[in-house]
């Protein structure tokens, strides 16, 4: 029967490996919900724009990402993508931490399309009246998404937002498969190592569960400080 080896966990060079993983995992989260969020909202924008031009963009934009496998995207931004560039940013790319930058482009554009539609879903929330009434004080459309229906809408959508950073958080695990060395990775690394697959796997999980927990734990409390109401 195999017995828990709690010095592959507590100790030494797997200990530095597992945790270096853990907060490599969550770097990726925050850096990605920095980009995500802003060009999430500027999506969400033009899929209400009145320019069916820039609707279609919002709308081609959302569903060519979310209809592509994330771990499509993974692998098209760090094999696909590099090679269509010039050479001098090629070399300069892969001199940097290709992987880290690949994994971040593909987070940031699965993660901002599935948060458009939930901002748009928001702004869809707010009685039009309103938009009607900033138009008629002499406001633009972008003005009056600034000003009036975004500050609204966001409050709407804050937990659905953070359901979509839940998803991201266990997305980062994906990573793995172009060589991030995020928390997964490490554990498999570990697991090689040592042929010890349960304590690295088992520490894999408590860091996913235990952010997981900390990410909803924000939704329960915000639900409960600011309680859903239609505008």
């Amino acid at each position: 029967m195999h017995s828990f080896v709690w010095t592959t966990l507590l100790e030494g060079k797997y200990h530095d490996w597992l945790v270096s993983g853990f907060f490599l995992s969550i770097e990726l989260l925050l850096i990605t919900l920095v980009i995500a969020l802003p060009l999430a909202i500027v999506i969400a924008i033009l899929r209400m724009s009145p320019l069916s031009l820039l609707r279609a963009i919002g709308t081609v934009y959302v569903e060519g990402i979310r209809n592509v496998p994330l771990l499509a995207h993974m692998l098209f931004w760090y094999f696909g993508a590099p090679e269509i560039l010039p050479d001098g940013l090629k070399a300069w790319l892969y001199r940097g931490n290709i992987e880290m930058a690949s994994a971040v482009v593909a987070l940031v554009l699965y993660t901002s399309a599935y948060m458009a539609e939930d901002i748009r879903s928001g702004i869809r929330c707010i009685a039009k009246e309103q938009m009607e009434a900033a138009r008629s004080l002499g406001f633009s459309f972008l003005m009056s998404m600034r000003f009036v229906i975004l500050p609204q809408s966001l409050g709407l959508v804050t937990p659905p937002l953070i359901s979509q950073t839940l998803n991201l958080w266990k997305n980062t695990s994906i990573a793995m498969v172009i060589g991030v060395m995020e928390m997964m990775f490490q554990a498999a690394q570990v697991e090689s190592a040592t042929f010890q697959g349960f304590e690295p796997y088992a520490f894999a999980t408590v860091g996913y569960i235990s952010v997981s927990f900390a990410i909803s734990l924000c939704a329960v409390l915000y639900e409960r400080k600011f309680p859903l109401k239609k505008a």
